[in-house]
């Protein structure tokens, strides 16, 4: 066998080459995303969430304010609406206990736009629903049984047959983490179609601002709605068009740190207490993180940073910034990150496939030159880093 065939390259002409899959790899073939119907340009919101908290406090609105400039978010979707608020005043009410509300409205959203998302998914796939074996539901934005991937799968029309598996509560980095997972599948299981599907909504978290709860203001000035899906599966057929392979995947946590991103359910919906540290401990284990990952492309020990791509999750623009500086990354390297987070917002578990969606495109736009391997983070709750290498497939 030739070192071209072994590296994972088929030549097709003198002139040309196209990246093919390794045999057994879990490939990417098709992305779908979906968004509710409200938009929320940035310069609105401040606006739009007092009047709708009924707040008139001169302190939270300044602040507020400067956090909407340093997100660097220009657009968010929401599940939020007037209509809702109108029909849940209670809402809108500090202390309210609104948990069975809340739950009313997000249960029955999330699976609608992880629908949308799917049949966009499966369009661009271009085969039937039938061949899709198992599904991969990810949130942390309902609570029900059965959940949402029987809920979904009834809806797509799926076989009763398929194999389900549920991810809940695994904040940011619960996208990557469904990635792994879809990946362990699709690997042990040949011939195997994989739908992972991730959907979120912030109504859980929305409550009237309050001093006491500074994180509040945050969360009201980064996070967003929306829901994304992925068809992933091994050795390609013909008629299917991979344009990522999932090489090699690995999740670690930072022992002691399990405090600094802190979420409970409460009565009154959820509540998260976010370590101002966060940014400062991806930063000091990133490095060696990334590391790890990058070990394991090809046995090429030469591999710098800078010859990668990177889809890393925007948790916010203080992480993209410190990761940046410690690795010392060209600036255009977290561009496809930095898109989604001014587009989208963080939409906690989609977010990393918003990303991946905007690297597909950069990647055929470099066509020849660019990068045959990439990296693609999360990181959240743990604290726990979730960590992708990716072998590029897209061709010009």
């Amino acid at each position: 066998m030739s070192n071209s065939r072994m590296n994972g390259f088929e030549k097709l002409s003198s002139i040309s080459t196209r990246r093919v899959a390794n045999p057994g790899k879990a490939t990417l073939l098709a992305l779908g995303k979906a968004f509710p119907s409200q938009v929320v340009p940035q310069e609105n919101l401040v606006e739009g969430f007092l009047r709708d908290t009924k707040c008139e406090d001169a302190f939270i609105k300044e602040k507020l304010e400067h956090l909407c400039k340093t997100t660097t978010v220009k657009t968010r979707y929401t599940v939020l609406s007037r209509e809702i608020l109108d029909k849940y005043p209670e809402l809108t009410t500090e202390g309210s206990p609104t948990i069975t509300q809340r739950l009313e409205i997000a249960n029955e959203a999330v699976v609608e736009m992880a629908l949308e998302a799917s049949l966009g998914c499966i369009k661009e796939w271009g085969r039937p629903v039938e061949d899709i074996t198992h599904i991969v539901y990810v949130s942390s934005s309902e609570i029900r049984l059965p959940g949402g991937d029987l809920y979904l799968s009834a809806k797509l029309g799926l076989r009763n047959d398929v194999n389900r598996v549920m991810l809940y509560f695994l904040g940011c980095y619960g996208g990557v983490t469904g990635l792994r997972v879809a990946k362990d599948i699709a690997e042990n299981n040949p011939g195997s179609r994989v739908l992972l599907t991730t959907s979120e909504t912030t109504i859980l978290g929305f409550r009237p601002p309050n001093k006491a709860r500074p994180y509040d203001l945050v969360g009201a000035a980064l996070f967003g709605d929306g829901a994304a899906a992925v068809i992933i599966g091994a050795d390609p057929r013909e008629c299917e068009a991979p344009f990522m392979e999932l090489h090699y995947a690995v999740q670690q946590f930072l022992p002691g740190t399990q405090n600094v991103i802190d979420g409970r359910l409460t009565e009154e919906g959820i509540n998260f207490k976010l370590g101002r540290d966060l940014p400062q401990k991806i930063e000091e284990n990133i490095e060696e993180f990334c590391k790890k990952l990058m070990g394991k492309a090809g046995g090429d020990e030469s591999m710098e940073f800078n010859d990668m791509f990177w889809a890393v999750h925007p948790g916010g623009p203080a992480i993209l910034n410190r990761l940046e500086t410690k690795l010392k990354l060209e600036k255009e390297k977290l561009e496809s990150s930095r898109r989604a987070l001014v587009d989208y917002g963080n939409v906690s578990s989609n977010t990393i496939l918003y990303v991946m969606e905007y690297m597909r495109e950069e990647l055929k736009k470099k066509g020849d030159e660019a990068q045959e391997w990439g990296l693609g983070l999360a990181f959240g709750p743990g604290i726990t880093f979730e960590g992708l290498l990716i072998r590029s497939l897209t061709s010009p």
